[in-house]
């Protein structure tokens, strides 16, 4: 069976990336897109106008896009497969979590119909990929967005951990070493004053974490008990 195109994978990642910067990140413009893809601005404007000429964007004044309904179709595809992937070889496989990025994009491109269903159902339908960003349901809805940034919380609040909004590999692996990964609980013991550490509790040990690295950590805020 023939494989994908050097053209194909790049509408593929160019139309990846318009999705989650449209749907997760500050719009779509032209400089988010060239920082997002590491290419020159150039490149991008270039191939906005080919995306556009080909139905899967609209391309918007000051340089805007979004996209048509046959590019949604096409990034939520490979942005659904991209994190499925990623559950895959963090389940299956025990990678770790800042090692699944870059294998995954590998093998989003290639990941056909019937693979993704079997992963589906192997992985009991995950609705987060390890990071916890959603995985966007195949009808194209909208998921749902859990999670608020843990420098939001004040001391003495207990949360969840849910995910990061970033997906730098020393990043993860540092918050891995420290124990904070999606599923651990925490209690706030201190935040220091204009923007200084905030101090952690994770399973019974204190840990100080700064201000900077607290906003890209995302949890899912425990309820205070009600009062009687």
């Amino acid at each position: 069976m023939a494989g994908h195109t050097h053209f194909e994978e790049s509408t593929e990642e160019y139309l990846e990336a318009i999705y989650r910067l449209e749907k997760e990140g500050p719009g779509v413009t032209t400089s988010a897109l060239a920082s997002e893809l590491g290419v020159a601005a150039a490149s991008v404007s270039g191939m906005l106008k080919k995306l556009a000429a080909d139905g899967y964007i609209e391309h918007r004044a000051r340089g805007e896009a979004k996209l048509t309904r046959k590019g949604l179709e096409v990034g939520v595809r490979v942005v659904r497969r991209n994190r499925l992937a990623e559950c895959f070889l963090t389940q299956m496989l025990g990678m770790g979590w800042d090692e699944v990025h870059a294998e995954a994009c590998r093998l989003e491109h290639a990941i056909s119909s019937k693979v993704e269903e079997r992963l589906v159902a192997v992985l009991g339908n995950p609705t987060t990929c390890p990071h916890g960003h959603p995985i966007p349901p195949s009808d194209l809805s909208d998921p749902e967005r859990l999670g608020v940034p843990l420098a939001q919380l004040a001391a003495g609040d207990g949360a969840t951990v849910h995910g990061v909004t970033e997906g730098l590999s020393e990043m993860l692996r540092y918050l891995a070493d420290i124990g904070l990964r999606p599923g651990v609980p925490l209690t706030v013991l201190e935040k220091a004053p204009l923007g200084g550490p905030v101090t952690l509790g994770i399973d019974g040990t204190s840990r100080a974490i700064s201000l900077e690295l607290a906003r890209l950590v995302t949890v899912l805020p425990v309820a205070p008990p009600a009062r009687t």
